[in-house]
Order: C-alpha cells, then sequence, then structure tokens
C-alpha cells in the first residue's frame, strides 16, 4: 500500500492479520536525509537474503504510546512526507522503516523492493506500508 494513502483502519487491519509488525519501504534517499541508522552490520545489510531494517521511530507528534493502529498511521504519514526531518521521530519506536535496494525487484526479489515498485508504478511517492502475513498454524 502507498505510505500516502495510510490511514488508522488500514493499519489496524495489518495488525489483526499480519505478524503486528508493520513496516515502511523507503528508498535510500529517505533513509539518509531521515538519519535512520540500520540495525545490521554493513555486511548484513549487503545480503540480498535479508531486508535492509533500520531503527524503529515514532512521530513525535504521537502523543500516547506509539503503538495504536492510529499513532502507526501517524508516523508512517510522517516518514512518507518529503518535509520531515530527523528530529520530527523518537527512537526507537513501533514502526519498522526498511531501506529500499536501488534496482527494485531487479536487484532484489523482496517484499520491500517489490512494494515500493508498485507504488512508483502507480505513479505515487515511493513509500510503502507493508506487514508479513501470518499462517495460523
Amino acid at each position: 500500500m502507498a505510505a500516502l494513502l495510510v490511514n488508522m483502519n488500514a493499519v489496524a487491519f495489518m495488525i489483526k492479520h499480519g505478524s503486528g509488525i508493520v513496516s515502511v519501504g523507503m528508498l535510500e534517499e529517505d533513509v539518509e536525509r531521515l538519519r535512520l541508522p540500520m540495525m545490521s552490520l554493513i555486511s548484513d545489510i549487503e545480503d540480498l537474503s535479508s531486508s535492509a531494517s533500520t531503527v524503529t521511530v515514532d512521530a513525535k507528534t504521537v502523543t500516547s504510546t506509539g503503538v495504536s493502529a492510529a499513532d502507526r498511521a501517524n508516523t508512517i504519514l510522517e516518514l512518507s512526507s518529503p518535509d520531515s526531518k530527523p528530529e520530527d521521530f523518537k527512537r526507537p519506536g513501533h514502526v519498522f522503516p526498511l531501506k529500499y535496494r536501488n534496482g527494485g525487484v531487479l536487484k532484489r526479489a523482496g517484499h520491500t523492493e517489490a512494494s515500493v515498485d508498485l507504488v512508483t508504478l502507480a505513479g505515487l511517492r515511493p513509500v510503502s506500508i507493508l506487514s508479513t502475513i501470518v499462517d495460523p498454524e
């Protein structure tokens, strides 16, 4: 889903039917602009079999714990804004930014790259939200 279209209901659906973790696929330039440090060592990040996870964040505009669907939707909207700044976020938080690998699915066949590529093909700002679906078993 395009991050700029997020709302509380979409996040609640992802939390209920997914792993509970809501991630945001972001271009490298946005990750750098927001000064989001990577969670893993450079050697781990270069491994194309794993997602490039940054530290988790909450928007500073969130006034409660940050864990609710409404709070996460606000954080996602802040992450998707080209006007947001590093100081707009608290770390750690409840939203998981993921760094998109330049080249998209042609470089890495991962959910981060697929979701950002689809949003880009739709002509929207290249920031996506995603959650892993959990098998009930």
